[in-house]
C-alpha cells in the first residue's frame, strides 16, 4: 500500500476535488481522481500546488486521457493509468514537448485505461528556464526538485511541500507506471538515455520498448520522481532527452516513440509497436564514470557523444588565457560518452564529461 506523506485532510481518493476557480477557461483541482472523470474524453486542468510567499498559488497544467474503448465500462475504469511527468527540472523543456506529443496522438474513444499527463512540475524553475526551483528563504535558496520526493506537505520549504502535494493528491493515488522525463542541465549535452532499475521486471519490460541510445542499469537515487515512485510498488523510469533549453526535434521523435510502445504493449492503445532498444542497438551499463575540471580553462573536447573510448584515451583537455595547455582529460574505462560539458568557459570541479561503462569490465 502506498504510503502518504503528511498527507492532512486528503478527500476520497476517487474523486476529483475542484476548488472553484477558473483559470484561462481551465478548471482548477486541488485533489485528481482518474476513476471518477467521464470516459472517452480528454480532460484538462490547473492542479493547485504550493502557496508563493504572497499567498497565491503556483498550478500545474494536468492533461488526462480517459478511455472509453474497453470491452466494457469496468475494463475502461480497471486498465492502467500511466503517468507522463515533465518539467521537474525547469531548464529540461523537451519532456515537455514530448508529454504533449504523446497525449496528441491519443484517441479517449479507443482507448482502454488511462494517462496522466503533468506538464511543468517545478513551476518556478520553468518560468525562468532554470534547473532549480527558486525559493524566497534565506534571500533565495534552490532547491533540486529531483531530491525531495516523496515531497512532504508540512516540509522544510515550498519545494519539498509541493512535491508532497503532487505525489498525494495527484500521483500515487493514480498511477500504475510512470515515465518521467528530463533532460541534462544548461551547459551540458546528453544522449537519449535511460535510467532504470532493471532488477525490476516491469521497469526492465518498460526500459525495454524505448529506442534510446544508451540505457544504465540504475538502482536508484533516494529523492527522485522515479526512486520514490519504485519505493512505492510504482514501476517508473527516467528518459533523458539530450540537452536543455531547446525542443530536440529527433530525440523527443524516438521518445514518443518509445511512450507509445509502453501504451501498446500494456493495452492502451492499438496498433504495432515502433522500433525499441533491441533494434536501434542501444547501450547497457550499470555506472558512469564522472571527469571533472581540476582547474580553471577554456575546455576542448577530443571526443563527443556516443564515442567508444578506452582507459588512457585522451577526452579533453583545457588553455589558459594565453592558450597553453593546462590540463588534459583521459578515460578510467571502457565505454561509450554519455553527457559532455558544452560551455567552453570551466571552473574546477566542473563536469567535463561522463562515460557510460559496465562495472564487469570496470575501470582501469
Amino acid at each position: 500500500m502506498t504510503t502518504l506523506i503528511n498527507p492532512g485532510a486528503i478527500p476520497d481518493t476517487a474523486k476529483t476535488v475542484y476548488t472553484g476557480d477558473i483559470l484561462q477557461g481551465v478548471p482548477v483541482i486541488s485533489h485528481l481522481g482518474v476513476g471518477d472523470l467521464a470516459p472517452g474524453q480528454n480532460h484538462r486542468f490547473f492542479f493547485r500546488g504550493v502557496e508563493m510567499g504572497t499567498g497565491q498559488y503556483w498550478y500545474v497544467p494536468v492533461l488526462v486521457a480517459v478511455g472509453a474503448g474497453g470491452a466494457s465500462p469496468e475494463e475502461n475504469r480497471s486498465g492502467p493509468c500511466v503517468g507522463l511527468v515533465a518539467g521537474i527540472h525547469g531548464d529540461e523543456v523537451s519532456g515537455i514537448d514530448a508529454a504533449q506529443r504523446v497525449m496528441a496522438q491519443l484517441d479517449p474513444q479507443t482507448m482502454a485505461g488511462s494517462v496522466v499527463a503533468v506538464l511543468g512540475v517545478s513551476r518556478p524553475a520553468v518560468e525562468y528556464t532554470r534547473s532549480h526551483w527558486l525559493t524566497a528563504q534565506g534571500g533565495g535558496s534552490q532547491v533540486d526538485m529531483n531530491r525531495v520526493w516523496p515531497g512532504d506537505e508540512a516540509g522544510a520549504n515550498a519545494a519539498t511541500r509541493h512535491a508532497g502535494l503532487l505525489w498525494n493528491r495527484l500521483l500515487v493515488t493514480n498511477v500504475d507506471l510512470v515515465i518521467d522525463y528530463h533532460t541534462v542541465t544548461t551547459g551540458n549535452d546528453f544522449t537519449l538515455f535511460m535510467f532504470a532499475d532493471l532488477r525490476q521486471p516491469t521497469v526492465r519490460q518498460m526500459a525495454e520498448l524505448f529506442p534510446v541510445e544508451q540505457i544504465q542499469n540504475d538502482p536508484g537515487l533516494a529523492g527522485t520522481l522515479e526512486t520514490a515512485l519504485v519505493e512505492a510498488g510504482i514501476p517508473a523510469l527516467t528518459l533523458e532527452i539530450g540537452g536543455p533549453r531547446r525542443f530536440d526535434a529527433a530525440k523527443i521523435a524516438l521518445a514518443v516513440e518509445g511512450s507509445l510502445n509502453v501504451l501498446k504493449h500494456y493495452g492502451l492503445v492499438g496498433g504495432p509497436l515502433g522500433r525499441t532498444a533491441a533494434e536501434v542497438g542501444a547501450v547497457y551499463g550499470d555506472a558512469l564514470e564522472t571527469i571533472r575540471a581540476t582547474t580553471g580553462g577554456f575546455l576542448e573536447l577530443l571526443v563527443d557523444l556516443r564515442d567508444r573510448v578506452v582507459p588512457g584515451q585522451p577526452v579533453a583537455l583545457q588553455r589558459n588565457a594565453f592558450g597553453d595547455v593546462v590540463a588534459e582529460y583521459r578515460s578510467g574505462v571502457t565505454g561509450e560518452v554519455a553527457v559532455v560539458a558544452r560551455d567552453a568557459v570551466c571552473e574546477p570541479g566542473s563536469r567535463v564529461m561522463q562515460i557510460l561503462y559496465s562495472r564487469e569490465v570496470g575501470p582501469a
